[in-house]
């Protein structure tokens, strides 16, 4: 696929129109060693890290041990993806089991309330249950598309699912704590996957904060599309904060905490930073809101040559925070546009929107793309240049090109 190289320059800024900051993904060295399952894989490419070999081989793309991604055209027919297609993205190694015990006994903290409380997995249950759908997307999605090489796993749409989580409202257990204290700015999720690597907490824990807002729509979830939290996904427990991109979803959760101010740790402090190429520090603005966005699903480059005549040309959209409203498809490189009309039912605001456009195409050669509004942003066409290749929604690199005979 061609990229474009008429890419703006870092003071241009539709890009961040309407969210409070953007994202950035961090690379960092696994401290545990992985063996790969399946090594010898028809394709000749690396089988799945032992940690995951329940997922279907054939949907993903292995760029390392700490970074799957799933095939555009593996997301699949439905609204939601398979957990077996789900992208895998880890700072720190998985938890085994042996490391997390008995699930039932897995403790998370609230502090930051007026009467601080600790839970079992077992007592959440019992204080009430919700399912939500939302986007997963890690923050580097889209990165495979900047020319300049940025570090971390070369993304393209892959880092990202439409997924199911069942568990208790952070709001319930914030009441049942006698609510927020007061001076509290953020809310700051602490994961504990750390703690088997033996590393300084400040170098490895995996916390994040984000506006304290976030804690009326957040969840704590323990099952994922009807099926326990798997390891690999943050099992037992994971904070799921909808609208935001995946690094502030944390992953096997051990604490809540309402701030006066940012974590420090580096994860929060220095990571997930959006800087200019050439530079980086902890004043660049962090990844909290992911923007609206969309990509085709069907017809793709891995889907071969498309039959003359009617063409189903299907995608996925969202709108971050806010309800995607409408799509459009070009299939001459974004000359012109029709409107497409969403199909399936409405999961709620921060799922996503599958849409389709039925059009008649002859034999040549087509760049299809897909334009996304959430009624107050919508998608800039080119990717707006970053050091790290962070949260890229323009639909110019996202477009595909087929090939109809």
């Amino acid at each position: 696929m061609k990229k474009s190289k008429n890419t703006p320059n870092l003071n241009r800024r539709n890009f961040l129109a309407g969210t409070a900051s953007v994202a950035g993904l961090a690379a960092t060295a696994s401290v545990v060693p992985i063996t790969f399952a399946n090594a010898n894989h028809t394709d000749g490419s690396k089988g799945l890290p032992d940690f995951i070999n329940w997922k279907n081989r054939d949907a993903l793309i292995v760029h390392s041990d700490k970074g799957i991604e799933t095939h555009r055209s593996a997301i699949g027919e439905g609204l939601i993806t398979p957990n077996a297609n789900v992208y895998i993205r880890n700072n720190m190694p998985t938890m085994s089991d042996a490391q997390i015990g008995d699930r039932n006994n897995w403790k998370v903290s609230f502090e930051g309330v007026n009467n601080p409380k600790s839970f079992t997995l077992a007592e959440l249950k019992a204080m009430g249950t919700t399912t939500i759908a939302t986007v997963l997307q890690c923050s580097g999605n889209g990165r495979g598309f900047f020319e300049h090489g940025p570090s971390g796993s070369q993304w393209q749409t892959g880092a990202a699912a439409c997924v199911f989580w069942t568990g208790i409202p952070v709001k319930t257990l914030v009441d049942a704590c006698g609510g927020i204290s007061s001076g509290a700015n953020f809310m700051t999720s602490a994961g504990v996957d750390h703690e088997p690597t033996g590393l300084a907490p400040k170098d490895a824990m995996v916390e994040r904060s984000v506006p304290k807002k976030v804690y009326e729509d957040a969840l704590l979830a323990w099952d994922m599309n009807g099926v326990p939290l798997p390891n690999s996904h943050g099992g037992p427990l994971r904070m799921i904060t909808p609208g935001y991109f995946g690094i502030n979803n944390v992953k096997h959760l051990g604490k809540v905490a309402f701030t006066a101010d940012e974590s420090q740790v580096k994860f929060m402090k220095s990571s997930y930073r959006i800087s200019p190429i050439g530079k980086k520090g902890s004043e660049y603005p962090t990844c909290w809101e992911m923007p609206v966005k969309s990509w085709i699903t069907r017809p793709t480059d891995e889907t071969g040559t498309v039959k003359a005549g009617k063409v189903q040309i299907v995608g996925v959209a969202f709108g971050g925070t806010r309800k995607v409203k409408s799509v459009k498809v070009s299939v001459d490189g974004g000359n012109k546009w029709q409107k497409a009309k969403f199909i399936g039912p409405d999961l709620g605001k921060f799922a996503w929107r599958q849409f389709v456009l039925e059009t008649t195409l002859s034999a040549g050669t087509y760049n299809i793309a897909s334009l996304a509004s959430n009624g107050k942003d919508k998608q800039p066409e080119l990717r707006m240049e970053n050091r790290r290749g962070y949260a890229h929604n323009g639909w110019k690199d996202h477009s595909v090109n087929i090939t109809v005979a």
